[in-house]
């Protein structure tokens, strides 16, 4: 990038809500080797589904030079997701690119656990800090009934240890909760992750996408999981680590760990989100339950300048207002009904 391009020193991006820009996520592989019914159903996303070709998909340099442009407006943080992050081949090369950013303070990767233990010790060779684990249940039948039958709790929690070990810490596990199926399992998780310094973090079920059949009688609020583990093991609230932090964070009064709480739904978080996402194939996104993107693949490719590509992003930011969230808990009629798969944007 030539140095005329370059932004001022303190230069930072507010959106219309005078929300700063600090995160970006990037979803590096739109397929993915599990089937949730909350994010991929196997109705919808069969065999025969036709996902991303490579070629559609973000280069690895691409990403890399966008990823740029967001850490001169402000990001300091990044995180790989997918669909399953893990299944993109050559994935250690472009954590190796992205940890050379300077002023990237956070580099992190979500995956569902399951090719992580083959991958966690070059992962952390390459750069990587941390790792998010997607686990919603240890019964196996109660998992497989979650994953869309894939994978098993053991692969999971093989890959687990093998982060632990790798040194990809704090390894925090993500488990989306829903009523009848696995709200009877965090105790089982909990009991599991106490004393061994992972962060177990229960999450709202949400209506993500459009495809999930999203039911708010499945929706077990976290002001109830507290309740409920409370009961079992003394707990504290703690104080959020930073701006925009989405976790509700709580530890076990006998210093066993930490426990966290992501509650879209019950108590949204829209006024503090300081996200930004990146789609596999250079969508940008400002929310989760954005209905549309605005393309930078079609840019990168016709030979804009990081000059343009930057006006762009700015743009986009500084015309930021998404509060789906808090729309959604006023009941508003401004909440979308079409929304763009978590899948594709990443969680």
């Amino acid at each position: 990038m030539n140095s005329e391009t370059k932004l001022p020193a303190g230069h930072k991006l507010e959106d219309r809500r005078g929300r700063p820009l600090k995160d970006l996520r990037i979803s590096v592989m739109d397929r993915c080797n599990f089937r949730c019914p909350y994010c991929m159903p196997e109705d919808q996303y069969h065999r025969d589904f036709q996902f991303l070709h490579s070629d559609e998909r973000l280069s690895f340099r691409e990403i890399s030079r966008v990823a740029r442009l967001f850490v001169e407006r402000g990001v300091t943080k990044l995180r790989l997701t997918g669909g399953e992050p893990l299944l993109r081949p050559g994935l250690v090369d472009l954590i190796g690119e992205l940890s050379l950013i300077e002023g990237v303070e956070d580099l992190a990767l979500t995956t569902n656990g399951i090719l992580l233990a083959q991958h966690a010790a070059a992962l952390k060779g390459a750069g990587l800090d941390r790792v998010t684990v997607s686990l919603d249940a240890l019964d196996e039948a109660t998992f497989r009934r979650m994953s869309g039958g894939r994978g098993t709790p053991e692969r999971v929690l093989e890959g687990i240890d093998a982060a632990i070990e790798a040194g990809l810490d704090p390894v925090k596990v993500n488990t989306v909760v829903q009523r009848g199926i696995n709200e009877r399992g965090i105790y089982a998780l909990l009991e599991r992750f106490r004393h061994t310094g992972v962060v177990v973090r229960f999450i709202e079920y949400m209506d993500v996408g459009t495809l999930n059949k999203w039911n708010e009688k499945e929706l077990v609020p976290s002001s109830e999981l507290v309740e409920r583990i409370a009961e079992r093991w003394p707990i504290r609230p703690l104080e959020a680590g930073y701006r925009g932090e989405v976790a509700e964070r709580w530890e076990f009064e006998d210093g066993a760990g930490e426990i966290g709480f992501i509650s879209s739904v019950t108590q949204p978080f829209c006024g503090d989100c300081t996200r930004a996402r990146l789609s596999s194939d250079g969508g940008l996104y400002t929310c989760l339950f954005a209905a549309r993107g605005t393309d930078l693949r079609g840019p990168l490719r016709a030979g804009a300048d990081d000059a343009e590509l930057g006006q762009i992003i700015d743009r986009v930011w500084s015309n930021r207002a998404d509060r789906y969230s808090e729309l959604r808990a006023e009941g508003g009629r401004e909440v979308r009904v079409e929304k763009i798969e978590m899948y594709y944007i990443g969680g």
